[in-house]
């Protein structure tokens, strides 16, 4: 008995690190990142290929089932909160704010992050749109930036791969 809950342990402990690579490989596949993609697909195949061996090697344990189930579930979880720890990558960050768009990018810039202003038209009237280009793991700051000036201002938040030019910020 003891031996078999051990089995199922070490299939959760093995499904929880290769779900856990491959939910970041996915991301780097996302982002281009082709070799990194590349490394992390070898060691999250090798890892899930040492898992299956062992349960077919020990069908008769539905426990071992269990194990593999409840790696899967755990694995992307953490995954995802890995991920979003590193914040790979790039957002792009949509501002409108109906009373303070000046201040926001005058403040944002101070913080030596690019902004564009773009002339908008809202059902309200004239507006503008702050387009902004930060990495990932800023985002949160920036965002917090932008609320402790105008707390209604509406944000959309998107994935962004930028393709040429500079990134104001980017070497802060």
């Amino acid at each position: 008995m003891f031996e078999s809950i051990l089995g199922a342990l070490l299939i959760m402990f093995m499904r929880i690190c290769d779900v856990s690579i491959g939910t970041m490989r996915t991301i780097l596949v996302v982002q281009g990142r082709k070799y990194l993609a590349g490394l992390a697909g070898m060691i999250e195949v090798l890892i899930w290929v040492f898992a299956i061996r062992y349960i077919f090697q020990n069908l008769d344990e539905v426990i071992n089932l269990f194990g593999y189930a409840i790696g899967f579930g755990i694995g992307n979880v953490l995954g995802i909160t890995i991920e979003q720890k590193i914040g790979l990558g790039f957002a792009q960050l949509n501002i409108i704010s109906r009373s303070a768009s000046v201040k926001i990018a005058e403040t944002l810039r101070k913080e030596k992050y690019g902004v564009t202003v773009l002339p908008a038209q809202g059902v309200s009237g004239d507006l503008s749109l702050l387009l902004l280009i930060v990495p990932r793991k800023s985002q949160k700051k920036v965002i917090a930036l932008i609320e402790s000036i105008d707390n209604e201002a509406f944000i959309t938040v998107q994935h962004s791969l930028p393709y040429r030019g500079f990134i104001h910020g980017a070497r802060k």
